[in-house]
């Protein structure tokens, strides 16, 4: 446990900041699995319509720290060949 008054400070901070982005990783998380339902449904226009919400939504947490360039780039890519790949 943490002792000093500013330690005690940092632990309350990093609780809620840990709170926030597991919300927010939470929420990213969600509108990925979206366009996954979507094109497992076989439905296209439903796929890119949650894809043109969840490519905001994840370039939101790179910006944010929450994920990695590289790896928002690759759930980015991915889902868009996974749309396009449908008939």
């Amino acid at each position: 446990m943490a002792n000093s008054l500013s330690a005690r400070k940092r632990a309350r901070q990093a609780e809620a900041h840990r709170r926030h982005n597991a919300s927010q990783r939470s929420h990213v998380r969600t509108t990925i699995k979206n366009v996954h339902k979507a094109i497992a449904a076989g439905d296209k226009s439903a796929a890119q319509t949650a894809y043109k919400a969840a490519v905001p939504a994840i370039d939101r947490s790179v910006s944010k720290g929450l994920m990695a360039k590289n790896k928002a780039a690759r759930h980015k890519s991915r889902l868009n060949a996974h749309i396009k790949a449908m008939s």
